[in-house]
């Protein structure tokens, strides 16, 4: 039966600022990227060999992707980029300190727009600094200006659908290297968790969380390889 790591990048620069970080391409500090040559240590020691690697197109899950293999002794893994496994579009909050935007719309308010299921931020304003229209990343794409989580998960089913799952279904094992909220969408398509229960799945940085799949792609197991650093996961789905 097919395995699956999921791994969130390690911690960015604009993680360690507490900024809304979304599609801006900031890059890991010294600990993320210790935490992804950690990450690449435990899937070595969990003898994981993935026939690809599928990431985002921003640096910090690229980069973490990369030093995880190279970590793991897996340099010749391909990898696919795609920028559907993206994080969250952060819309207006992007680049905002946390806490300043808390203090200046009420903790209520950006709660709602952080952990909800189904409302996103304000839009982002076209021609401003964090216009990612011209980004050539995305030539030929509507891309979105605001996201949720749910509309996060709109973009990455589809990609999950055609390019992921087949390979799974081949009884191939498949790492992805992407994002808190893009791989929490994975995780509430696999485990099928509520709408109102995926708000409190948490997913560490760095941190591998390696599933076991049936044949038809429902978890059978599921578990974080850093014991020290795991986070509760959702109850395995029936059959």
């Amino acid at each position: 039966m097919p395995r699956l790591i999921l791994l969130r990048h390690g911690q960015s620069q604009w993680n360690l600022e507490n900024r809304f970080t979304g599609w801006v391409d900031v890059d890991l500090t010294a600990e993320g990227e210790a935490q992804a040559r950690r990450g690449g240590e435990l899937i070595a020691e969990a003898g994981f060999r993935p026939d690809v690697m599928f990431t985002s197109v921003l640096t910090r899950a690229k980069r973490t992707g990369a030093l995880a293999l190279d970590s793991a002794g897996l340099k010749d893994v391909p990898v696919v980029e795609d920028w559907r496994l993206n994080e969250r579009h952060y819309g207006g909050l992007t680049g905002l300190n946390k806490a300043e935007t808390a203090e200046k719309h009420g903790a209520d308010q950006v709660k709602i727009w952080r952990r909800s299921y189904d409302v996103p931020p304000p839009p982002l304003a076209a021609g401003g600094e964090y216009d990612f229209a011209a980004d050539p990343r995305y030539a030929g794409q509507t891309i979105p200006d605001t996201e949720s989580l749910k509309t996060t998960l709109d973009r990455v089913q589809p990609y999950w659908d055609a390019e992921i799952a087949p390979r799974l279904k081949a009884g191939e094992d498949v790492l992805i290297a992407a994002h808190g909220n893009s791989l929490r969408a994975i995780v509430k398509l696999l485990f099928r968790v509520p709408d109102d229960a995926i708000v409190g799945v948490e997913i560490p940085t760095g941190n591998p969380l390696e599933i076991d799949l049936d044949g038809e792609l429902r978890p059978t197991a599921a578990r974080y390889l850093d014991a020290d650093r795991a986070q509760p996961l959702p109850a395995l789905p029936e059959a």
